[in-house]
């Protein structure tokens, strides 16, 4: 369950049950097939109604740390230190939708370069750390609801939560909010913020595992990661404004 420092709906409700139906043929119309369809319902409280009313595209350096914070304790209440192979169990094993393993198609779209040379390996680096936590999946800037003043913030869209390295959640957030000469000037105090934030996470929660540990492994991969997002880009959309001066700077860092 999340806190209320990383607000989320409230589920009232799930209901799931299999439609079985007859299709017929086209060609044959005395021919018909049963065929079997799976629907869900889920029942969330409005976090309009909850005091979440404002969406940005945009934000500030302010409200940026406002959702970055979020994702600290998010990551602080599910962090794990070498979490058992089965976990976490019910989500997907990797969180975040642009990973490599079912980016297969964008991958081999990729014109040859140090970059895809290196894909797997960034991939491994991400995936292999010690410490994991869940992360959102999809942490960009619309799936965050507003309070009127933008001091409070809620997140929505759990499509691709799981297991994984909370640098994925952070570059995916800064990039999703910020320009491009933005991202280059605060990167690395957003970082500093989100550490900071996440070791008030783990003491808020009476936690065992050190931040200074988590620190210590992840914030190297705040640049990998950044680079495994621009190997996804290059392979999905290369023409997309995310594929930038900055972001070919930080690849080329890592690459190196």
């Amino acid at each position: 369950m999340c806190d209320e420092d990383s607000r989320v709906p409230t589920c009232y409700g799930l209901s799931s049950h299999d439609q079985v139906y007859a299709a017929v043929d086209a060609y044959d119309t005395h021919s018909t097939c049963i065929e079997r369809d799976s629907a869900a319902i889920i029942l969330l409280s409005d976090l309009d109604t909850e005091g979440f009313p404002i969406r940005h595209q945009r934000l500030t350096l302010e409200q940026a740390k406002v959702c970055i914070e979020w994702l600290a304790n998010f990551h602080g209440h599910f962090m794990q230190d070498s979490p058992q192979v089965n976990w976490p169990k019910g989500l997907w094993k990797i969180g975040c939708y642009w990973h490599l393993g079912t980016r297969e198609d964008e991958y081999q779209a990729m014109p040859d370069s140090s970059l895809k040379q290196s894909a797997h390996r960034l991939d491994a680096l991400l995936n292999q750390t010690r410490f994991k936590t869940l992360i959102h999946g999809d942490a960009k800037v619309a799936n965050f609801c507003f309070s009127e003043d933008s001091s409070r913030v809620a997140a929505v869209d759990f499509q691709y939560v799981g297991g994984g390295c909370g640098m994925r959640d952070l570059v995916y957030f800064i990039g999703s909010c910020l320009s491009e000469e933005e991202c280059k000037q605060h990167h690395a105090s957003l970082t500093r913020f989100y550490f900071l934030k996440l070791d008030q996470a783990l003491i808020n929660r009476c936690s065992a595992i050190m931040a200074k540990d988590i620190e210590r492994e992840w914030r190297p991969l705040f640049a990998v990661a950044w680079a495994d997002f621009q190997r996804f880009i290059l392979g999905w959309a290369p023409d997309h404004h995310k594929n930038n001066g900055f972001s070919r700077y930080m690849t080329s860092q890592v690459i190196k």
